[in-house]
């Protein structure tokens, strides 16, 4: 297997050493980490070479080494099915309808039943991967919510189609697990295109299931059953795909690199936190609340085109139901590129212009994709709406992975609640905007998309007030005096620092220096600031 990041030639080492795939002669690409910014741990033994955290520094995509690449597929593979399982009533709107006799507020309605239900679940998500470890926390939701997956077959009723979507939708959670896991197991110099590659293939599960729930619909009524059963039976696939998936992570994931969570923490490996510090950093970091609303129009907007886009498409062009879902599939499949560009930019732009040059990437994504959807909203004609949809697809989830390029760099202690709390802030902001734009039959869908595309743009400009002290913000040059040590080391008081408890955060320190970017090598921590990393 071949890495991105050496000198364009095979990599070359023992397997099952740390230095394996690294020669020495490395150029930094967006796939890896140079050893010059990032020293290789020599002593672990591990199929890819990591950090001080054991954390991998190479990204092969196409690899299955356990355990970060490993987790990587775990974790993409189960948050693609719960897309799928999420979105597969979409596509066969036109036909539940018509067998339920739904309103179009009562399809409205449904949709932003489906992803509000993950605002609580995706709360409740963070802190339970602080906890418990994202292994657990994975696999329970998408086990948990199996059942209701296979309650679709059973409805009758307007209440009753409410109620399941908003019950699935609770399975979206694993989207925090995937973005918490990966920044677990893959070095800060490469955790957005790793963040953005794993949240792309997962958001693709919502392109894929505009083209299997109509096919599969369609293969159904082919051996016999009616219009009316057809679609419930259609159900019983992605129900199925849960309990495959929920077993997979238990039996082959791992939490750390090292080990499960509580493996590691019996052997000192991991100081055991308390919830109650965890969630006070990340409630009281500004920096949390504005990446709540930044991606409440990123990952929001993506999530209400998936409920609406299928819908749109089949009425406003007169279309074929099957033409009109694979119309709509190509919004979500967009995800395989997409969002992982939005990840490479960032981490290209980190290597120029450090933390700032991600905060502009992140405005331009977002900025260009709002622009997009009132496009969308104006065209008359099918070509030019397909034309749209596309580059809306493509700046709305570039975004999305730009987003958590910077997510893990706002606080190493709390990392799990504020993904947890950026990932309900999608929820949450496409529960509102449908809620508002997409449920009033006042309101033609047209001019809600162009509605929305507005609210992007405006509430994509508070991202120009972020500032962290070590790096800057857009317009702001960072403090001469601050540190990444001090950054990350004030989450922790004098007791906790005498037991050791943010040596983790010191590690993290280090190999976040390269946030700099271009400054990295000519403007080192001032001496007599880095603190020793030990237990005194």
């Amino acid at each position: 297997m071949m890495a991105m990041g050496v000198d364009g030639g095979e990599c070359v080492g023992e397997p099952g050493s740390s230095m394996h795939g690294v020669t020495g002669k490395e150029q930094t690409y967006a796939f890896s980490v140079s050893s010059a910014a990032v020293p290789t741990d020599e002593t672990a033994k591990f199929a890819l070479p990591v950090d001080s955290e054991h954390k991998a520094k190479v990204f092969k995509v196409f690899s299955c080494a356990n355990p970060h690449m490993r987790t990587f597929h775990l974790c993409w593979i189960s948050f693609f099915t719960c897309y799928i399982s999420t979105f597969a009533a979409a596509p066969l709107v036109p036909i539940i309808r018509d067998n339920l006799n739904l309103t179009k507020s009562d399809i409205g309605n449904a949709g932003v039943a489906s992803v509000s239900g993950s605002i609580f679940s995706r709360l409740v998500m963070g802190a339970v991967c602080d906890l418990l470890g994202p292994r657990y926390a994975c696999a329970f939701v998408v086990m948990l919510c199996a059942p209701t997956v296979f309650c679709m077959a059973l409805i009758s009723s307007a209440a009753g189609y409410i109620t399941v979507r908003f019950m699935i939708g609770f399975s979206l959670a694993t989207f925090v697990s995937c973005q918490y896991w990966m920044s677990t197991m893959f070095n800060g110099q490469i955790i957005g295109v790793v963040n953005g590659t794993a949240a792309g293939w997962g958001n693709l599960g919502g392109g894929a299931t505009q083209l299997l729930m109509p096919l599969l619909y369609d293969i159904i009524r082919q051996t016999g059953a009616t219009t009316f059963t057809a679609w419930r039976i259609a159900f019983f696939l992605p129900g199925l795909l849960h309990i495959i998936m929920g077993i997979m992570v238990l039996v082959l994931g791992q939490d750390l690199p090292d080990g499960n969570l509580a493996a590691v923490q019996k052997t000192g490996g991991v100081s055991k936190d308390k919830f109650s510090k965890i969630l006070w950093y990340a409630i009281t970091n500004y920096r949390t609340w504005i990446f709540v609303l930044l991606y409440g129009y990123s990952l929001g907007v993506e999530l209400t085109i998936d409920n609406v886009i299928a819908e749109y498409f089949y009425d406003r062009f007169n279309l074929k139901l099957r033409t009109a879902g694979m119309i709509a599939a190509s919004f979500g499949l967009m995800n395989i590129v997409s969002r992982p560009f939005g990840g490479v930019a960032s981490d290209w732009s980190a290597r120029l212009f450090g933390m700032r040059g991600r905060l502009w990437t992140l405005w331009i994504l977002q900025t260009f994709g709002g622009a997009c959807c009132i496009w969308l909203g104006l065209s008359n004609n099918l070509p030019m709406a397909i034309i749209a949809l596309i580059l809306f697809s493509w700046g709305a989830q570039s975004a999305c992975g730009a987003t958590f390029g910077v997510v893990p760099f706002i606080s190493r202690r709390s990392l799990g609640v504020i993904s947890g709390l950026t990932g309900a802030g999608g929820n949450f902001g496409a529960g509102l905007t449908q809620l508002v734009f997409f449920t009033n039959n006042k309101l033609s869908a047209a001019k809600g998309l162009t509605y929305m595309g507005i609210m992007t743009i405006a509430c994509t400009l508070p991202v120009m007030l972020l500032y962290f002290p070590q790096w800057g913000g857009m317009f702001c040059p960072p403090s001469k005096s601050a540190t990444e040590e001090t950054y990350y080391t004030s989450e922790y008081n004098e007791e906790e620092k005498s037991k050791g408890m943010h040596q983790n955060s010191l590690k993290f320190a280090e190999s976040s220096k390269s946030e700099r970017g271009g400054r990295v090598a000519s403007a080192p921590t001032p001496p007599n600031t880095t603190p020793k990393h030990d237990n005194a």
